[in-house]
């Protein structure tokens, strides 16, 4: 995570910001309540699935040059025009469908981003391993808490295993998967644990 926002609570030792009520947070958890929510409930949580990870990836790949919190905002009209990230049903979409939401306005509309989530769809049926299985098979070993990054600044954009990730995907027929979408997936699904020390979610 990456916007850079910063709540209106008081930092403490220079990273964690103190929310309203009371929870240290990482600062960009503290900007807003969408991100609190967001923050508190879903990022750095281990999760598993393939329509949960295919949504996760066609996200970061919408996100790219944009909020995240205008992703958030908008994922509920997501899940609804992409068919609940069933990678089966999206991958079967057609010109109508691409027509369809290019015209609606409660989504990113961005034709190679629409044009990316349903190739990645495709991509996800040709696997011959679970897409969850695959993506986790890049989680690197959990650091050790004293490890932990104590500052925004701490955290990186991008690492080996994400490079690793991207290249995969990419031989494997994704796009739009780059080494900084793929940390910032292993980030936002519990791959890996970047909240911030002294957060409370640390």
């Amino acid at each position: 995570m990456s916007d850079g926002a910063v709540g209106n609570g008081a930092a403490v030792n220079g990273a964690v910001v103190i929310g309203e009520d009371g929870r240290a947070r990482c600062p960009w958890g503290a900007a807003q309540p969408d991100y609190a929510a967001y923050h508190d409930q879903e990022w750095g949580v281990a999760l598993r699935g393939v329509p949960e990870l295919y949504e996760r990836i066609t996200l970061e790949s919408f996100q790219s040059g944009l909020s995240w919190l205008t992703i958030l905002r908008k994922r509920p009209a997501f899940r609804e025009a992409f068919a609940g990230f069933d990678p089966e049903e999206v991958a079967a979409f057609d010109e109508d469908d691409r027509q369809r939401l290019l015209a609606d306005a409660s989504i990113v509309r961005n034709r190679a981003k629409i044009d990316a989530a349903i190739s990645n769809a495709r991509a996800v049926l040709d696997l011959d391993v679970p897409l969850d299985d695959l993506l986790w098979s890049f989680a690197p070993p959990r650091r050790a808490e004293s490890e932990r990054p104590a500052a925004l600044g701490d955290v990186p954009a991008i690492t080996d295993e994400s490079k690793a990730m991207a290249k995969e995907l990419k031989r494997r027929g994704f796009v739009f998967v780059g080494p900084t979408t793929c940390y910032a997936l292993m980030q936002a699904t519990g791959m890996v644990d970047d909240h911030l020390q002294h957060c409370w979610r640390a």
